[in-house]
């Protein structure tokens, strides 16, 4: 296909900020793809996990809406990004002088350019292993007590020098924070992270 008819079933598109990781407070253009395999239960964005026909939109009006906002950090979210090809829509954001992140559970093949990588796995669905060498950031959502030590088995397979983060899942947060604060206290390699925007209450 050419890739000026190159089209991605887009679940919603917005500008806001980087709520949660690494890079937490940043203003960002997110692009939220539709499509998923993993489904986890306690996704709070389920919506994305079907495609429907009239979600498709051609790359150049993807580029074209997000070169309207002030940002160069774009982020490609889902759903699960790469159960597309994300080549064409890469290349032009690239051609626009974007930074372009994305949010990854890895389980699907890598296709495009990006500059930041965060690796979210599921334990239930395992990522693929070419991740585990390309991530910028790993970041485990703690739900309960065994996730830290699947957290661990997952850190020592990812580069020495990629940021670890764990981060609650947010139904059960307050139950959970305490934990991952003693947690980091005794293990300093890795760090907490909070889903900011919903604390803010924005999108």
């Amino acid at each position: 296909m050419k890739r000026g008819s190159h089209i991605l079933p887009v679940m919603e598109s917005f500008y806001s900020i980087q709520g949660e990781g690494y890079h937490s407070g940043k203003p960002a253009f997110f692009v939220r793809l539709a499509g998923c395999n993993v489904k986890c239960t306690w996704c709070d964005v389920k919506e994305s996990w079907s495609i429907y026909a009239n979600q498709f939109v051609k790359i150049e009006e993807i580029v074209e809406k997000i070169n309207r906002h002030s940002t160069d950090l774009v982020i490609i979210t889902g759903g699960e990004p790469f159960y597309h090809d994300l080549g064409p829509l890469t290349s032009m954001l690239k051609e626009n002088n974007k930074l372009v992140h994305v949010e990854t559970s890895g389980t699907e093949k890598y296709s495009g350019e990006f500059d930041w990588i965060c690796l979210s796995p599921k334990r239930f669905k395992k990522p693929l292993e070419e991740y585990y060498d390309m991530a910028n950031e790993l970041k485990v959502i703690v739900y309960q007590d065994s996730d830290f030590r699947w957290a661990e088995r997952i850190s020592s397979k990812v580069k020495k020098d990629a940021v670890r983060i764990l981060q609650p899942e947010w139904s059960v947060e307050k139950r959970i924070n305490p934990k991952i604060l003693s947690y980091i206290k005794l293990n300093p390699n890795w760090r907490i992270s909070l889903q900011t925007h919903k604390y803010l209450k924005v999108d």
